[in-house]
Parts: structure tokens; C-alpha cells; sequence
């Protein structure tokens, strides 16, 4: 008897010789009894001997081999099943012999069973099935329970199981779903039973490889194999990594297939060889390698469809141990999840998936009779394979969360594994397509490519293994699965090939990109493995006749980072990728795509890919990108030349991408992508750095002819600015302006283009204000149901873009226009309405004030406080000094105060008023000193009485007076009167005739009433007496001494401050006139400084920030440190830290000395004398800060240093320093330390407890981090709730308000950017830095400021708790008023003018 496992043949008993009529009767006759005995716990065994066993074992054996059609198979079936317990728990009605010698029998009982898996007609019927699972189960249960199995026995065990699945499995016909999924589910079961507990023989693996190879074209084989693969591969990696290692989850049934008494060195013995067990899972898509059958029988197997689903199916399975042994993996579960869309696309395939058997055989049909034995069988407790319990299926990298922007991500330092939803275009059903070249003439892709899926998953683990050791271990098969259809070998249409093993192929070229793009910093790649990657991608990004969309759009998703992890080489790949994102971004609809993948996530991926490659051409211009494929160019859509050459087609593609764009997270990183690549250009052609330009016009522009004009003919900074500009600006009030969250981040764009020091015509910027106010109107305009915070947010933000153009330009208001333009907007967003709409004109007394919100209005104010006085005054003619600087007291008293005179005028601004002393000069010069403080600020104006204008002056040394003085001698004509005749109108008019006309005016004394002539006769009698006493000396004759008149004496005491009120038109009746409504001042008012607390109270009103004051810690990380110590450690020193830090942390702003409260002028130059020898750690906040100041902002960088941390620690919590809520809010960086610190006797402990530094949204718990860091992987391994915790702040914060942004330089002079937090935000991202963007070294400085600035923007949008500076002064101002008002009458009003205050 053949008993090798491959043999087709069982035992075969003695009654075979006999005619068949004859041993169907034996077997009745014997097996009846026995299978009675079986239900009757009294019974005993009929059989006592060992030859009445075997002579019985002969006629069950040939029983089993009888038709179906009566109960005969099943008794024989039932009987040894139930002599299978021996080996169990022994009972009575198992004979004696079998009891005593167990696994002699068992083994012939398994032989004799073989029998009934044998071909016959019958075996598709319900009955045949439940005998089949009946045996199964009880093998299952006899591996599981049995604790008395030889080794013979385990050999026979495992060789009946093979011998059953090649008789079921190696036919090239698909067998029973049901059944065949069962049998090798028990096959690989009690595989790893034994392997615990006799490990099988050498030669028995072989025989199960061999055997297994020719099962391959089954899909349950690959399915069960990629099961226990996983479950084994989760195993190994608690033994093989520490157990910070991301855990690979499995399903629980999966996981207790592997006998958790196994030892360590079993399970990594069993997961090698049960890896290899399958063979190569490649040769599944070659003819000839599929299985054991004839060539003939082969080409029956290559036309089932199952084929190309089974190589996918065995790929996605490589695919997931791979994800698990990076450390990215999701859990195994997410099939579940995402079992929907595939059961819908294999139905329009023709194939199906599985489902659990236990669930389908309740519905076979048929009546079995119960028997005892199914009353003592285990429940099917196998671990059946649920329904879609594929290996995990793999997801594709994407560094940004295609999430609604609303949810958060979690924090960068907690790992969540979260399944992600199929989008809506992932679950369309397919159609087939009869062309061979779909991706020519098809609108729909290949039936044979499930969807990938795209959603979002941790990144890989800091622990993860090498690059080259998974490519050691998977590397032959993904190479070989990646170009499968590609043999010249192979016979048949390339095409067809490609599209028929296109899902296989492109799973196998995804996880080749993860593969690679999961190196470490300083990891080395082998040269061959390299090499084959790039031939992969090569092969994989063409885009001509014969390409695969699959295969295309898998490598898209998973290279989002493929040029910014340091690949040796990876530059020659630039035109292929280039040529690949033309023909995916430049395509609006996508529609070769659509069936198998979001097309949302494939333009997401896409992008993220043009941002890593738009750096390259200006770091790297005179790289040749000639790249040779089969002894020619990798196609004809590749051109060679300089990668200078290239940056007309990247550009081309960065605007084609934004016009064909219609998400909103793609349009904003887009966004970014301008702006990062406007700035480089900008400071490259500054510094004189520009390349020549492409050679001929051909190398300017894509030959592609899908390019749809987007082409940039020319690519200066300036043309790129002006057509950014006006793209943005167009979308803005068009197409976006209904989308809260990317009319932000447009907002935010344009104000960083506003900053770009590029050359334009000033129309062009113009142009932009008119747009923007434009946008301001439109929204302020909308309907007042459709009014939310969120659009008031966007006001707000669009008048603070408003604010940045006009600070940076402010020659624009020089322009008539934009002046009126934008002071009509100030109007409408303080008053809700404009003057003149239309043709009407309401002046402004006769409109009802009803803004948008009081968020519009005040937002509005600051715009017209920065027309009146930001715009092109930074910075401030006005100095910040207080009443003590100007007075020159050393310290703060009450007495200073005494000196000044205080006023309020419209219950906003505070004149604090100086009368200066007269110097005694030949002319004099009243003074007065003004100290101005409203909600813009404090300014301090000084103001000069002369008599005569500003052009009249002399500029000689002694000024001479308006009335020269004379001598006091009499002169000779003095009295004498000449006789001139006066007239008022001209001698002609007398000649001119009278009119009526004329009469209608009356004469003057015609008018004159009595009251009048009593006055007019005492002047008449006045004069009459004047003419007599001039006449006196005539009529005497005697002469008369007349002295001329001369100047009095000048007024040498003034009441300045009255005469400055009087020139303001502000002391008249109307402005101290109380109105008579409580709560409403007046106009004017006046403020008792002699009250107590009035000096405290302008202290803190001076504290308070004028702009919007924010700051962010800067931190270093060497390689592998993992502990706050080390981090602040490292900045003590220069030697421990990179020279490009410091470069960088030079360009963030400028030193300043902490408790300064204004910087002017201040120098770079500075920053090398300040640093010394220190990395950083000089700018901790004790002695010096970064700061960068503009109009609008003053964002102070601080790099905290162990020393710092050390003492701030040392002193106990309950020592700390008190202080109150009030106090924190009045606290500025410009007053560091002024204010804050203690007195000099206190000890150098409380001097830095005392120093704190807080922004400007001090209620909110928000903190900013940014990060160098020298490993990319050391980032999930960042203590940010360490190093935040301790930092000097107010407020505790959590790390879900905590945004970091991590710098790690790349070999090629780029940056990588890691943006943790950047989702938190309420209204989507924050740019312009993205998470996955790539930046060069000249405008890193100005992206990170930008970012800080439009975070901190955000957080204000966002929360109440964090009002802007000018309504906090404001607020304040009104307590000052309402607290400090003198109340008295206008006439001691008055009066108090003339005298000294």
C-alpha cells in the first residue's frame, strides 16, 4: 500500500474482493450493532480480541468507501470517531484492544478515514460535507485534547491531513469553499499543535512545502496561510522586540491558534518555516509554477478568475508582515471594517469571498439523524476564519489625516491605531472592460484590482528592523511580484498581463515604497536592493499606452516621503515622478482611478509628493536627469536636462493642481506649496544665486498635452507672486468664499505673500487690498441666518490680512482710492452698513450702529487704528516712556502723577498732559508734553506754542520779535491828520443807475431799533469827544508831546493744556454737556490722579501689549536622547549642537534683552557677540530672548537650558511666589523682568521663579514647540509632556493643545517638517508649514515664524477666553475711567484749567 501523503489511493479492505453486493451486505449487517451500542452509556464493545477489531476495521474501511445513499457511511463514520477518544478519555464501549494500545489503531483508523475523502459523485451533496467536517472536527479535537499521542501518531495525524487537502486542493477545479477552508484550517491547527508539542521532521516540512505549492491556486490556502503567518508573526515580535514596540494586533481566534505553551525558540523555528511553506507566492502568476497539473489542465487554470484575487490575496498577506515588523500596522480587525467594499467589488468579478462555515451549514439541507456521538463532540470550537478575516489589510502612508477637519489628531507621542472609512468612490461597483488597454480606452480600471485603501496609520516605529533585513526576508518575492507580467519569458499581451496581476502587482510596489521610505537617518541601503527599487518604480510611473493605474496610483500612495528620507539616488527618479503627477493632478475627474481608490487620497498623496520635489530643482540646478531604461530613456515623456530644466513643469503642475483641486485640506497644502516656493525664489535670486534658465523652450514646458494651458512661460519670483496673487484673490471671492476653512488659510497665505519682498507694480498689490475688501463686503453682506462664528472668524482674519498689506505697503494709502476703499470697509464693520451704496448717500449721523458682531467691529477698529497710525510708521515715532521717565524720577510715586493733568476724551483714550516750564528765551515758547494711551497703544507727543507758522520762522540764532521797538523820541508828524478819502467800492459804481433791485435792501439806520440809537448816540458822543481832543492842539496852537504805542511785555505763564484742548474743539459747551443717560460721559472728561490706586492702575495699563504678543520654545535633540535632561542639556555648549541651528535660531529674529519693552533698529550682527560659546541656551529668558517684531506682532523665541530648569526647580512649590489671576493677565515679553522681579535682596532661586513669560492669549493653555532634531525616528519618542510641563509659563498645558513642529535636516541641504498638532485646530489646518513639507535652508526661518503667528492667529479665532490686546487696553480703559472720574460742575471744570494742577 502507497502510504506517502501525495498518493491519490487509500486502504483497502479484503471485501473489496468480493462482488459488491456482498460487502455492501457485510458492512450493513456489522456496522448496525456497533453504531447502536454507541448511544447506550450501559453498553459494552461487542469486540474483545484483536483480531475481531482488525476483521471489523476491514469492513468499516470498505464501508467507508460506499455511496451515500443510506446510513451506512455515516455509522461507519460515527464508530470511528468515537474510537478516535481512546487517545482522549477511554470508555466502555471502546473495544479493549484499542484501549490498550491507543496510537496503533488511532493510526490505522486515520488511514482507513482517508477513504472517505476520496473522489466520488457524491461529494458535492450536503450528507458528504457534514461527514467530511464531522471527521475534521474530531481529528481537531483528538490534536487538541489528546495528551498521549506518540510521535508515529502526530506523523500520522499530519500526513492524513495532507493526504486529505491534496486529494480536496491539488485538482485544478476550485474545490468546496466550505470544506476546503475547514481542512486546512485543522491542518494548520494541529501543524502548530505538534510544533509545541513534537515538532515535525524535517522531511515532513518538506513534504507540506511541496505539497502546499501545488494547493496554491486555491484561495483558502493563501487565506489560511496569511492567517497563521500573522497570528505567528504577532508571537514573535513580544519575543523579538521590547515591548515599547507597537504591538501587532490579531483577532483573539486568531491569536489562540498558537499554543501559548510554546517556547520561545519553537515559535521563531515555526514562524521561518511556516513562512516559506507556500513556497514563492509569485509563482502563482506563472504558467507552469502554479501547481503539479498538466500544461493542459494549466491554461483552464489561468483563465478562472481566481487566480489574479488569490496572487493579490497572498501579496496583501506579505504586505501585512511587513507593516507589522515596521511597526505601522493597524489591527488585523480592519478587514472587518473594510469588508464591505470588497465583497461589492468581487461580485461584479465573479468571485466570492468567504464565509464562516458554521454559518452555512445549518442551510445545506439535509435531515442527519442525532447521534450520541454529536452529543459528546466538542462544540466547533476551531478557529474558523470570519467572514473578511483576511491579514490585516494595509493602508497606505499619508503624512496628513483625511478626517473632517474637525476631529483631532491624537498626540504625537501616544500611538491610536484608528481604522479609517472607505471613501464613497472606493465602493462603486466595477465594470468590465473588453479593451485591452484600459488605461488607453477605458474609462473604468481593470475588474481584477480591489480597492486600496488609503486610510490614516501610525508611522513606523523607532524600533523598527532594517531596511535590508525585510528585504532579506520578503525582499525576492516583492521584487518578483512587482514586475510579474513583465518576463520576456512569458508568451502573451504585456498589456493584458499587466492589468490581469495588477492588484498583486501594485500591493507588491506599495509595500516596496514603504519599505524603503521607513530608512533611518543613518542607515545604508545595499546597492542592489536600491537598484531593483528604482528599476520597480521606473517600470511602475510610466504613463504611456502600456502603464497600469493600479500600479500607478499604489505607488503614488505610498512615496509621499520617498524624497525626503535620504535615499542614495533617488534624484533620478524626479522626471518620472513629475511625469506621473502631471497625468493625476492635471486630471480633474480621475476616472481611471475612481474604481479602485479615493481619488481625494490620491491627489492628497500626490501633492504631498510635489512638495518634497519642488525644493529640488533650486538646490540642486545643474543635476543632469538622463536616466537610461532597456538602453533608452525611461520614456518619451522624460526629457533630458538639467533639473533646473524641471522647474517650469513642477511649477505648471503646482497651478494646474490648484485649478483642478476641489478639497479643501489638498487646496491648502497646495497653498503652502506657493508660498514656500515664492519665498526660496525670492532670497534665492537676492543673493544672486539664480541659474540660467532651460536651454530651449521645449525644456520650459511639459510636452505632455493634457498640460490644459496651465504651462508658467516665465518663472521669476516676481511673475510667480503676481500670478499667485491673483489666483488666490479670484478663488477668494468666487469659488472659496463659502468654505470658512480654506478662505483661512488663503487669508493666511496672502498675508505672507503681503510679507515676500518681491518687485511689482503697485497695482498689482492694489489690485489684492481692492479683492480683499471685496471678500470683506460679500461676507459681511450675507443673509443673518446664515451668520455664525465661524464666518465672523474669517471677517476677523480678512481684516487682519487687510492690517499685514497695509503694514507692509503702506504706499498704497497714498492712493485716493484704495484710501476711500478701505476706510468705506472700517465703516461697514464698525457701523454694519456703508455711507454710500448705490446713489444714496446717508451721512453718518443718520445711521444706526448694528455691526456683524462685536468680533467684526473691533476688528475693524484696529484696522483703522493701523490706517491712522501702524502704516508706515514702525517703528513709532512715539516713545513707550511713563510718567516717571519724563518727569526723570527714578522710582514710581504718586508725586509725578501730581504734575500732570488727565483727560479722557470719547471714553477710549487717555491724555495725560505735561505743562512744561517757560525757559527763559527772547521769544517765548509755551510746551506740552501729551502721553497718549488708548486701545492701540501708548505714544508720547511733545508739542511747541510758536507765533509765528512753521515757514515764517527765522533760523538765526537770535530770533527777532514780530514788533521791532522803537526809540521813545517824539516825532514830527505825530497828531497829524491827512485827509484820505475812504471809500468801499469803486468810483465807477456811482455812476451806475439804481434799480429796484437795489431797494430791496434797506439802509443801515432804517433798521436801527430804539435800544440800538441810545447806544449808537453814546458812541457818536464818544467819537465827537476824540475829535475834540485831536483838535486841541490846532485850536491851541501849542504843540503836543505823542509817544508811539509799543508791545507789551510777553505773557510768561501759559495754560498750555487749555490751549491744546481749545485747539481740539474739545472745550465747548457740548463736549462737557452730561447727556443725561447713565453710564454715557461726556465728550471730555476729567480723572482724579490723587485717588489711591490711579498709579498702579496706569502701570498696568501700560503693561498690557499694544500687538499681539506670542511665543514658542525652541528645543535640540542629538541623536537618540530620549529624556528632558539631555534635550536642555544640549544647548549649554556650541559643541552640541549643529551650526545649522544656529543659523537657523539666527534667523527666527533678533536678540533682545529680556525686560526691554521696544526694539528699534535692531541688528543680526548682534547675535554671534550675544551667543559666545553657548548653543542656544543664552536665550532661556533670563538675560536675553529672540524676538521678531513687526506693526503687528512680537513673537518672543526662548530656548530653555537645563541651568535654567535646575534652579527654577530647586525651590519648592509652596515657596513660589505668589500671584494673582489680575496680575498674570497685565504681563508682557516686552516687561520680562522689569515688573516681575523681586526686589535685588531676594535670593537667585526667586529671580527665576519670578520670571515668567506669557502671550497674549494668557487664559489660553495652548504651547508651541519648536523642535531640531538630528533623527527623524527620535520623534515619537519626543517627552513633550515633560519639556512643555516645565516650561515658564502660567498655565498648565495638555498635550492636545500642544502644536510642535519638527526640523530634521537631510543630507541634500533640505529640511523635513514633522507638524504634530496641526489638526487641532477648529477650522482644519494651519499653514504654511504642512506635516510631509520640505523646505530649503534660506526661507526655513520665515515659514516657522509664519507658522507660530497663524497659530497663535487660530487659537485667538478660536476661544473667547483670549480677547485681541486692543480690546483687553480697551476694557481697561473703561475701569480706569469709571473708577477715577471727577465729577464737578463746568464751571469748576473751567476754572481748574487756569490753575497749576
Amino acid at each position: 500500500m502507497d502510504q506517502s501523503p501525495s498518493s491519490g489511493r487509500g486502504d483497502v479492505s479484503v471485501l473489496s474482493c468480493f462482488p459488491s453486493n456482498v460487502g455492501k451486505d457485510v458492512a450493513v449487517a456489522v456496522v448496525k450493532p456497533l453504531h447502536l451500542g454507541l448511544g447506550n452509556p450501559d453498553s459494552r464493545s461487542l469486540l474483545h480480541t484483536d483480531r475481531q477489531v482488525k476483521w471489523t476495521m476491514e469492513v468499516l474501511c470498505y464501508g467507508l468507501a460506499l455511496p451515500l445513499d443510506g446510513d451506512t457511511v455515516k455509522h461507519c463514520v460515527d464508530v470511528y470517531t468515537d474510537w478516535l477518544t481512546a487517545l482522549v478519555s477511554p470508555r466502555d464501549s471502546i473495544p479493549p484492544p484499542i484501549s490498550r494500545e491507543p496510537n496503533l489503531y488511532v493510526q490505522k483508523i486515520l488511514r482507513h478515514l482517508y477513504s472517505l475523502f476520496l473522489p466520488r459523485s457524491d461529494q458535492v451533496s450536503p450528507v458528504y460535507l457534514s461527514l467530511c467536517q464531522q471527521v475534521l472536527c474530531a481529528v481537531q479535537s483528538l490534536a487538541r485534547e489528546s495528551a498521549v499521542m506518540s510521535r508515529d501518531t502526530w506523523e500520522t495525524v499530519l500526513n492524513f491531513l495532507l493526504r486529505v487537502n491534496h486529494t480536496m486542493l491539488a485538482p485544478p477545479t476550485t474545490a468546496s469553499e466550505q470544506l476546503s477552508e475547514l481542512s486546512m484550517a485543522v491542518l494548520f491547527e494541529v501543524w502548530l499543535l505538534s510544533c509545541s508539542r513534537c515538532f515535525p521532521s524535517r522531511s515532513l516540512w518538506q513534504t507540506g512545502r511541496q505539497m502546499l505549492s501545488s494547493w496554491r491556486h486555491q484561495p483558502a490556502v493563501v487565506e489560511q496561510w496569511s492567517r497563521v503567518s500573522s497570528a505567528l508573526t504577532s508571537r514573535l515580535l513580544l519575543l523579538t522586540f521590547s515591548p515599547s514596540f507597537p504591538p501587532f494586533k490579531v483577532p483573539d481566534e486568531d491569536a489562540a491558534l498558537i499554543p501559548a505553551d510554546m517556547d520561545d525558540e519553537r515559535v521563531s523555528h515555526t514562524w521561518f518555516r511556516f513562512l516559506h511553506l507556500l513556497s514563492n507566492p509569485v509563482d502563482i502568476s506563472r504558467q507552469g509554477l502554479v501547481g503539479s497539473s498538466p500544461p493542459s489542465v494549466e491554461e483552464t487554470i489561468r483563465g478562472d478568475g481566481h487566480l489574479p484575487h488569490i496572487f493579490f490575496r497572498a501579496m496583501r498577506g506579505v504586505s501585512t508582515l511587513v507593516d507589522a515588523f515596521l511597526g505601522d500596522s493597524v489591527s488585523a480587525g480592519v478587514a472587518v471594517v473594510n469588508k464591505e467594499p470588497t465583497e461589492q467589488l468581487l461580485s461584479h468579478t465573479g468571485l466570492t469571498s468567504r464565509t464562516n462555515l458554521r454559518d452555512r451549514l445549518p442551510s445545506i439541507g439535509v435531515t442527519v439523524t442525532k447521534s450520541p456521538f454529536r452529543d459528546r463532540i466538542p462544540n466547533y470550537g476551531l478557529s474558523r476564519p470570519r467572514s473578511g478575516s483576511a491579514p490585516p489589510t494595509p493602508v497606505n502612508i499619508l503624512s496628513l489625516p483625511s478626517a473632517p477637519p474637525s476631529t483631532s489628531s491624537p498626540p504625537p507621542h501616544i500611538r491610536r491605531l484608528k481604522a479609517g472609512n472607505v471613501s464613497k468612490a472606493t465602493s462603486k461597483p466595477l465594470m468590465t472592460s473588453s479593451s485591452p488597454h484600459p488605461w488607453k480606452t477605458s474609462t473604468c480600471p481593470s475588474p481584477y484590482c480591489p480597492p486600496l485603501y488609503s486610510f490614516p496609520r501610525p508611522s513606523p516605529s523607532p524600533l523598527r528592523c532594517n531596511v535590508d533585513s525585510l528585504l532579506h526576508l520578503f525582499g525576492r518575492w516583492l521584487f518578483d511580484a512587482a514586475l510579474v507580467g513583465r518576463d520576456p519569458a512569458d508568451h502573451c499581451d504585456v498589456t493584458v498581463m499587466s492589468e490581469r496581476w495588477a492588484a498583486g502587482r501594485a500591493e507588491a510596489c506599495g509595500t516596496l515604497c514603504r519599505i524603503f521610505t521607513s530608512k533611518k537617518t543613518a542607515e545604508d541601503i545595499l546597492s542592489v536592493y536600491l537598484s531593483r527599487f528604482y528599476l520597480v518604480l521606473l517600470q511602475g510611473l510610466q504613463v504611456s499606452e502600456g502603464a497600469c493605474p493600479p500600479v500607478l496610483a499604489s505607488i503614488l500612495l505610498n512615496s509621499t516621503c520617498m524624497f525626503c528620507c535620504d535615499l542614495r539616488g533617488v534624484n533620478l527618479l524626479l522626471p518620472s515622478f513629475i511625469s506621473a503627477l502631471e497625468h493625476v493632478l492635471l486630471d480633474r475627474e480621475l476616472l481611471r482611478f475612481k474604481g479602485f481608490v479615493s481619488p481625494v487620497d490620491l491627489r492628497r498623496a500626490s501633492i504631498l509628493t510635489l512638495l518634497s520635489l519642488l525644493p529640488l530643482p533650486l538646490q540642486f540646478p545643474s543635476v543632469q536627469s538622463e536616466v537610461l531604461l532597456d538602453g533608452r530613456l525611461s520614456g518619451d515623456d522624460v526629457p533630458a536636462g538639467s533639473f533646473l530644466s524641471l522647474k517650469p513643469r513642477l511649477i505648471s503642475v503646482l497651478m494646474g493642481a490648484l485649478q483642478t483641486e476641489t478639497d479643501t485640506l489638498n487646496t491648502q497644502i497646495i497653498l503652502f506649496a506657493m508660498l514656500n516656493l515664492v519665498q526660496d525664489l525670492v532670497l534665492l535670486e537676492a543673493a544672486g544665486q539664480t541659474q540660467q534658465k532651460a536651454a530651449s523652450p521645449r525644456g520650459a514646458t511639459s510636452p505632455n498635452k493634457r498640460s490644459r494651458g496651465h504651462a508658467v512661460h516665465s518663472d521669476s519670483a516676481g511673475i510667480l507672486w503676481v500670478q499667485f496673487v491673483r489666483l488666490l484673490t479670484q478663488r477668494l471671492s468666487a469659488q472659496w468664499r463659502n468654505d470658512s476653512a480654506l478662505c483661512l488659510s488663503v487669508l493666511e497665505v496672502l498675508g505672507g505673500l503681503a510679507k515676500v519682498e518681491v518687485s511689482v507694480e503697485e497695482n498689482e498689490r492694489r489690485r489684492a487690498l481692492s479683492l480683499i475688501c471685496s471678500y470683506i463686503v460679500f461676507q459681511c453682506s450675507r443673509p443673518p441666518p446664515l451668520h455664525s462664528r465661524d464666518l465672523h472668524s474669517v471677517i476677523v482674519a480678512a481684516f487682519y490680512c487687510l492690517n499685514v498689506w497695509l503694514t507692509q505697503h503702506p504706499t498704497m494709502l497714498l492712493h485716493q482710492e484704495s484710501l476711500s476703499e478701505v476706510l468705506e470697509i472700517v465703516e461697514l464693520g464698525i457701523s454694519g452698513s456703508k455711507s454710500r451704496q448705490d446713489q444714496e448717500v446717508r451721512s453718518k449721523e443718520e445711521k444706526d450702529l448694528n455691526p456683524a458682531s462685536l468680533r467684526v467691529k473691533e476688528a475693524a477698529e484696529a484696522t483703522l487704528s493701523c490706517v491712522m497710525q501702524v502704516s508706515g510708521a514702525f517703528p513709532f515715532h512715539g516713545t513707550l516712556a511713563d510718567e516717571d521717565v519724563l518727569i526723570g524720577c527714578s522710582t514710581s510715586s504718586d508725586s509725578s502723577l501730581k504734575k500732570f493733568r488727565y483727560f479722557v476724551v470719547d471714553g477710549s483714550v487717555i491724555l495725560a498732559m505735561l505743562e512744561q516750564p517757560q525757559e527763559p528765551e527772547p521769544e517765548p515758547r509755551p510746551s506740552l508734553t501729551v502721553l497718549i494711551r488708548g486701545p492701540s497703544g501708548s505714544h508720547t507727543w511733545t508739542l511747541q506754542h510758536h507765533l509765528q507758522p512753521r515757514e515764517g520762522r527765522t533760523t538765526t540764532t537770535q530770533q527777532q520779535t514780530l514788533f521791532p521797538e522803537h526809540s521813545g523820541a517824539a516825532q514830527v508828524d505825530a497828531g497829524i491828520q491827512h485827509g484820505v478819502k475812504h471809500q468801499l467800492l469803486s468810483e465807477s459804481m456811482d455812476r451806475v443807475f439804481t434799480v429796484k433791485a437795489d431797494l430791496s435792501i434797506p439802509d443801515l439806520h432804517e433798521t436801527i431799533s430804539k435800544e440800538m440809537q441810545k447806544q449808537l448816540e453814546s458812541v457818536r458822543a464818544a467819537f465827537k469827544r476824540c475829535r475834540q481832543v485831536e483838535a486841541w492842539p490846532q485850536v491851541s496852537e501849542k504843540p503836543v508831546d505823542m509817544t508811539t504805542c509799543r508791545m507789551p511785555p510777553p505773557v510768561t505763564k501759559f495754560q498750555t493744556a487749555r490751549v491744546f484742548l481749545s485747539h481740539l474743539g474739545l472745550l465747548t459747551p457740548e463736549t462737557l454737556k452730561d447727556s443725561g443717560t447713565s453710564g454715557v460721559l461726556p465728550e471730555l472728561v476729567s480723572l482724579d490722579s490723587s485717588l489711591p490706586g490711579f498709579s498702579e492702575d496706569l502701570r498696568r495699563l501700560d503693561q498690557l501689549p499694544s500687538r499681539n504678543c506670542d511665543s514658542a520654545f525652541v528645543f535640540y535633540v542629538r541623536a537618540g536622547q530620549r529624556t528632558a535632561a539631555e534635550i536642555l542639556n544640549n544647548v549649554e555648549s556650541s559643541s552640541s549642537v549643529s551650526s545649522h541651528f544656529l543659523e537657523f535660531l539666527s534667523s527666527l529674529g533678533w536678540p533682545v534683552e529680556a525686560g526691554r519693552r521696544q526694539v528699534f533698529k535692531v541688528n543680526r550682527a548682534g547675535f554671534p557677540a550675544v551667543l559666545a560659546d553657548s548653543g542656544g541656551s543664552v536665550f532661556n529668558g533670563e538675560k536675553f530672548v529672540m524676538m521678531y517684531v513687526d506693526a503687528l506682532t512680537e513673537i518672543t523665541f526662548i530656548v530653555p537650558s537645563s541651568s535654567s530648569h535646575v534652579i527654577g526647580r530647586s525651590k519648592s512649590p509652596g515657596a513660589a511666589e505668589p500671584t494673582t489671576e489680575s496680575h498674570l493677565k497685565l504681563q508682557s515679553p516686552f516687561v520680562l523682568n522689569k515688573d516681575s522681579a523681586p526686589k535685588p535682596a531676594s535670593s537667585p532661586v526667586d529671580k527665576v521663579k519670578s520670571f515668567r513669560f506669557v502671550s497674549s492669549f494668557v487664559d489660553s493653555d495652548s504651547k508651541i514647540g519648536i523642535v531640531w532634531m538630528e533623527r527623524f525616528e527620535d520623534i515619537e519618542s519626543f517627552p513633550s509632556s515633560d519639556l512643555l510641563s516645565e516650561t515658564k509659563t502660567e498655565t498648565v498645558t495638555s498635550l492636545s493643545n500642544t502644536q510642535l513642529i519638527f526640523i530634521h535636516p537631510l543630507k541634500s541641504g533640505l529640511y523635513r517638517i514633522c507638524f504634530h498638532g496641526n489638526a487641532n485646530s477648529k477650522l482644519s489646518l494651519v499653514i504654511p508649514l504642512v506635516n510631509g513639507s520640505v523646505v530649503s535652508k534660506r526661507s526655513l526661518g520665515f515659514l516657522v515664524r509664519e507658522t507660530v503667528i497663524n497659530c497663535c492667529h487660530r487659537r485667538r479665532l478660536e476661544t473667547d477666553s483670549a480677547p485681541p490686546p486692543r480690546l483687553r487696553r480697551k476694557q481697561m480703559i473703561s475701569d480706569i475711567i469709571l473708577r477715577y472720574h471727577r465729577r464737578c460742575s463746568e464751571p469748576a471744570f473751567y476754572s481748574a484749567l487756569f490753575q497749576d494742577p
